[in-house]
């Protein structure tokens, strides 16, 4: 089967969140069952990292979408890549939704759904004249208007919209209808309207063939008034038409302790001197005193959804109990700013790094002996799947697929609800744990020994896809 995968982001060229390494590693296990292509924006990074693209076609100018050209090149073990060329909307400093301050890009109504039509044209075959898709499988609202272009070009074409953040719609004025180049006659409650914007999002969950997330747990939830984002009622019909499905995210194989090579000490579980000499590390590199109590570690996104606000608010509770905080991503300024702060007052506890490093990552999973997620809603998570391959113990909030990942009191621990209180339970669990050796080594050893790949997940997808375009097929 040959599948087009859109998408906005590829750990192999540039990254914001998990969806990157979703994007570098789905495409790649299903390989031995489709021909599968990856579809990204020709961002800087991209291109820089590309030796050779050949250009196979072009997409005409519509509305006020520039006229685009398409390349085709491949990533270093061959997984083919398009590249959608287009120097006025992609080639930027910044990151590929906003500027280098954090803000927006004005038009991103353009942007994505230059992407996304771009697609509709490649996948109907109108690009490249050697390559057409039988099934489009569409990520997250940058490239949900996928199944929208083609079935307003009447392009009969099976489609899947992976959910991946319910909480990012892709929300723009009315007038942006005009500037895509999208029908007058779409923009109603049983189209891509929501309370009177253009809904990238809502776009791509009414016309998709079928809507995919990425937890079963969170499949679920999105159907109710508190996940749901206002999307609940549309959600709960897909869902009984059984027209919604969760499948879990995996990770790659990289993420063995024993063989990772960013790592200060390679180590294997009960090897808890290599564990030690990567917490080491890090204590260095973040200027922590010498400690012998435990260090929970912070690898996210830091933006609301994901409770750092709950880590502030218990901070001074878990230095005065013998922990040390170590943080690194970036995301909203407010919450980086407070980061810094909460550092400064108390740098010999708590390190923090703004940005991203993927080494650096590893090395606070594997020299931590804790892993915060107290997340509002999570519809998959990776961090905790890194954390526990890593030794770390993960202490995360009973939802999306942190529910599904950590087994509470044998490889992590689950807090109820996205409080201060519920998430110092999970705690203050944590260090009891860590002043009882024999339960600690444990756990370790539990979490170590779970397995996270991805050839399940692109099973399920396999089967999705041959499923949905057999159903298409028929109807």
């Amino acid at each position: 089967m040959r599948v087009l995968f859109v998408t906005t982001e590829m750990d192999d060229f540039i990254r914001v969140g998990g969806l990157a390494a979703v994007s570098a590693a789905l495409p790649r296990a299903l390989r031995p069952w489709s021909d599968v292509r990856v579809l990204l924006p020709g961002y800087r990074d991209v291109i820089e990292e590309l030796t050779h693209i050949e250009i196979v076609g072009e997409c005409a100018s519509l509305a006020e979408m520039p006229a685009c050209r398409i390349g085709r090149a491949a990533t270093r073990d061959g997984l083919p890549v398009y590249v959608l060329l287009c120097s006025s909307l992609y080639d930027r400093a910044g990151n590929p939704y906003g500027d280098e301050e954090g803000r927006d890009w004005p038009d991103n109504d353009i942007r994505f759904a230059r992407l996304a039509s771009a697609a509709a044209d490649l996948a109907a075959g109108k690009v490249d004249k050697n390559w057409a898709a039988d099934l489009v499988h569409a990520n997250d609202w940058q490239a949900a208007l996928v199944p929208a272009y083609l079935a307003w070009r009447g392009v009969n074409l099976p489609t899947i919209l992976t959910i991946h953040n319910l909480a990012y719609q892709g929300l723009f004025p009315r007038d942006s209808l005009r500037r895509i180049g999208a029908p007058e006659s779409s923009f109603h409650i049983d189209g891509v309207e929501f309370y009177d914007k253009l809904s990238f999002l809502k776009g791509g969950l009414v016309y998709a063939s079928h809507l995919t997330t990425v937890s079963s747990t969170y499949a679920r939830e999105i159907t109710t008034a508190k996940f749901g984002c206002g999307l609940e009622g549309l959600l709960r019909a897909r869902s009984a038409a059984a027209e919604l499905t969760g499948i879990l995210n995996g990770i790659d194989e990289s993420w063995d302790p024993r063989f990772c090579p960013q790592l200060a000490k390679q180590f294997s579980a009960g090897d808890w001197a290599g564990k030690q000499a990567n917490a080491d590390y890090v204590r260095k590199q973040f200027g922590l005193a010498v400690s012998r109590g435990p260090m929970f570690g912070i690898v996210a996104r830091l933006v609301h959804q994901k409770g750092i606000d709950l880590v502030l608010a218990a901070a001074d509770e878990i230095v005065d109990s013998g922990g040390q905080i170590v943080v690194t991503g970036s995301g909203e300024p407010a919450i980086e700013l407070a980061l810094v702060a909460a550092h400064r007052r108390r740098p010999d506890a708590i390190g923090v790094a703004i940005g991203f490093n993927d080494a650096q990552a590893r090395r606070i999973f594997a020299g931590s002996d804790f892993t915060l997620m107290p997340s509002r809603f999570e519809p998959c998570g990776l961090s905790q799947m890194y954390a526990q391959r890593f030794g770390s113990l993960p202490i995360g909030h009973q939802t999306g697929g942190l529910a599904e990942t950590i087994t509470d009191g044998e490889t992590g621990f689950l807090f109820t609800r996205p409080s201060k209180e519920s998430f110092l339970g999970g705690v203050r669990r944590a260090f009891s744990t860590f002043g009882a050796k024999d339960r600690l080594d444990a756990m370790r050893r539990s979490a170590m020994a779970r397995r996270f790949g991805w050839e399940l997940s692109a099973a399920c997808y396999g089967a999705l896809y041959r499923k949905i375009a057999l159903t298409q097929v028929a109807a």
